[in-house]
């Protein structure tokens, strides 16, 4: 992935959120050296700039409150995020941690460094989303086995299948209209959650015995 993320660096979007001072102009045209597109903003905006792949923040401390209300927002939508620190103490380094930070540049900026701390940075990112659609994926696909499992007991109580039958059955419903087997699972209980609910159903499990 590392050899990847190197070639994939020319035409990087960057957003460079920094004061305007004398060392933001040689920071950005350093990224620009690299083959990045830039762009410098300040103050700090109140969303994540949309079309950026990565985000350079400056830390500082009169702008606490702005970023705070900046890492407040849609965190699906976050960028690879690079904090640009002046000190080290606590508050900063809480800032930091909870800005998601994958990487720092000290002050004073210097070019050299800045190429590997992009490439880490992007590479752990990237690597740390895919994390995320892996997990996803597993939630989904353990989700879809509950709802099997779940439409299989209803089966098996309702009509007396076991529990390959009952399967067998969902699976040959599914293949018959031509639906994902969870979709299949999925309409069954909805179904039966709909009867459950219906008022003759709750007049039959109310009404006495036949005789008594």
């Amino acid at each position: 992935m590392a050899m990847q993320v190197l070639k994939d660096l020319r035409g990087l979007r960057v957003s460079v959120i920094h004061p305007p001072d004398e060392e933001r102009p040689s920071l950005v045209e350093h990224l620009r050296r690299i083959g990045c597109t830039v762009e410098a903003v300040w103050p700090v905006p109140a969303q994540w700039p949309a079309d950026a792949d990565v985000v350079l923040l400056a830390i500082e401390p009169d702008a606490r409150a702005d970023i705070a209300r900046l890492l407040k927002t849609d965190p699906a939508r976050r960028p690879t995020l690079i904090a640009i620190v002046g000190y080290e103490n606590p508050a900063t380094l809480q800032i930091v941690l909870e800005a998601g930070a994958v990487a720092v540049v000290e002050r004073p900026i210097r070019p050299f460094g800045l190429l590997t701390q992009l490439t880490i940075a992007r590479t752990l990112w990237l690597e740390r989303e895919e994390a995320k659609k892996r997990v996803a994926r597993l939630e989904h696909k353990l989700a879809g086995l509950q709802t099997v499992q779940r439409a299989k007991s209803i089966l098996m109580e309702n009509l007396g299948l076991s529990e390959e039958d009952a399967y067998q059955s969902l699976r040959r419903q599914a293949m018959a209209k031509r639906v994902p087997l969870e979709d299949m699972a999925a309409s069954l209980i909805h179904a039966s959650e709909l009867l459950q609910m219906s008022p003759r159903s709750r007049d039959m499990r109310a009404a006495p015995p036949a005789g008594s």
